[in-house]
């Protein structure tokens, strides 16, 4: 018999807010432990929590841009579990009444997502829609150190109550590797929208995994697991294909898979049982009596929907329709919001999609990661890389000399005019000037010019590689190709 996966995500995305989600502690990262507390984040008797009115607008946010319907009359409830890193004894969350339910987003999925045509750009690849079936906003959970050397275990509650946005797939994707494009695809969303920095390494997005296997034609469920707090792409990936394995091998010896919630080793690579899983009723959801329902008005909402930026998808769509970019291309420059407005920045200036594509994606992204600085702190300004493209384009460089001018853009931040003035990088275009260096190299080299002008063709390259070197790479290619040509066959129809 042959099985399907049935996998559902339940991203954490932990918002930019500068206080949390109930109270006015800071949320700075790396702050030293316990230092953003007050009485709220302690729960302690009599402290009174007041909802963050930006934590319930980046919800709006993100709910318009996945089509959601907005709850305008929604509710905080607590979520009861004991835990260390939740000092109150429950979570402030949202239950049956959620801010944000029945949306969808797009997604686009490589159609070879391992082999090497999914990193080409001519790789295929199918949109599909991707259900949400809920945003909830809530707060985040202390953390918890353990110190293995000393045997102790730490609690460190800065992060208690920071805010959450909870957003819940339905059951659509079928593979790991959907998994993880849905999960990019709702990193990048957050990231353009402006509400998280998504940065999974610091813990600013986790997700957890729901997965069951079906009969490939049966429309009924199957017993699903829950992998909980993953922190990576590539461990969503691995943590998926490791517990489809298992709950495979278990169908198949006739057992039935348990429903638990589970962990992934991210070291071992495998899925390990942490307790059998929860239903709401173990949390024992009740409305929160110290928080009244929460009321949004329709004009708050249009209020945000008038201030949305462009959506990534709307972007990539004038990447590719009016600017001529590849699929691939267009995807890699909506990565990241910062990316798409240094293109765009670019563009202004040199009006060259392609060349302004090609110059940040391979020239300056290499350059980036190789001195191992983000793209906000490149010493090369966009305005100065359009005037470098622009030059270019312009004849006024040769290629080899504008990567010349690039790199030395990127050691000392200055403008291309400036550095080529300084340098004397000026490109020789006129055809007197050409005319003489090539003339020198035929000199130079009598007898191989003479087997070029008895019509040797493969000695075009040659001569054209001379002539640049003799002009200290600052001749302009093109016309040195015409002039070479020219009095080639000038010396043919003398010696004939």
């Amino acid at each position: 018999m042959e099985y399907e996966a049935v996998i559902g995500l339940e991203v954490h995305v932990q918002l930019s807010t500068l206080s949390k989600a109930f109270c006015g502690s800071s949320t700075a990262f790396a702050a030293d432990p316990n230092t953003n507390i007050d009485p709220v984040t302690l729960g302690l008797p009599g402290a009174l929590p007041v909802p963050n009115r930006e934590m319930v607008e980046y919800a709006i946010r993100v709910g318009l841009a996945t089509n959601c319907e907005i709850r305008q009359f929604n509710r905080f409830a607590r979520k009861h579990y004991f835990y260390p890193d939740l000092p109150k004894g429950y979570q402030i969350s949202q239950y049956d009444e959620p801010i944000c339910e029945r949306g969808s987003i797009s997604v686009h999925f490589p159609d070879d997502p391992k082999g090497e045509a999914a990193k080409s750009e001519k790789a295929g690849e199918t949109i599909r829609s991707i259900g949400i079936k809920r945003i909830h906003m809530e707060e985040d959970a202390g953390k918890n150190i353990h110190d293995a050397r000393t045997q102790t275990s730490l609690i460190d509650l800065n992060r208690a109550g920071v805010a959450l946005l909870e957003i819940v797939s339905e059951p659509d994707l079928r593979s790991p590797s959907e998994a993880a494009a849905y999960l990019r695809t709702v990193r990048q969303l957050v990231r353009f929208l402006g509400i998280s920095d998504g940065n999974m390494e610091e813990g600013s997005l986790r997700c957890d995994a729901n997965i069951s296997l079906r009969p490939v034609g049966e429309m009924k469920f199957g017993t699903r697991t829950e992998i909980k707090n993953i922190n990576s792409f590539r461990f969503v990936e691995r943590a998926l294909e490791y517990e489809i394995a298992r709950q495979l091998a278990v169908l198949k010896s006739g057992k039935l898979v348990e429903q638990m919630t589970m962990h992934f080793d991210s070291v071992a690579g495998v899925t390990r049982p942490l307790r059998s899983k929860e239903e709401a009723s173990d949390y024992r959801y009740f409305p929160d009596p110290d928080l009244p329902p929460l009321v949004i008005e329709q004009a708050w909402i249009e209020d945000v929907r008038g201030s949305l930026p462009r959506l990534p998808e709307q972007i990539m769509h004038e990447l590719s329709t009016v600017h001529g970019l590849s699929a691939y291309d267009a995807g890699v420059l909506t990565t990241d919001r910062s990316v798409v407005d240094y293109f765009y920045a670019v563009l202004d200036v040199c009006g060259n999609a392609r060349a302004a594509c090609n110059w940040l994606t391979s020239e300056l992204f290499g350059a980036l990661n190789k001195a191992g600085v983000e793209l906000f702190a490149s010493p090369i300004k966009a305005v100065d890389l359009g005037r470098l493209i622009q030059l270019l384009d312009s004849d006024a460089i040769n290629g080899k000399i504008a990567k010349t001018v690039f790199e030395e853009m990127f050691a000392t931040g200055g403008s291309p005019d400036e550095i080529i003035k300084d340098k004397g990088l000026q490109q020789i275009t006129g055809d007197e000037q050409i005319t003489a260096i090539v003339l020198e190299v035929f000199e130079k080299n009598a007898e191989t010019f003479a087997k070029y002008v008895a019509g040797d063709e493969r000695l075009h390259g040659f001569f054209v590689g001379e002539t640049m070197k003799a002009s200290a790479g600052k001749a302009n290619p093109k016309k040195v190709n015409e002039i070479l040509r020219k009095e080639a066959a000038k010396r043919a129809d003398q010696m004939s």
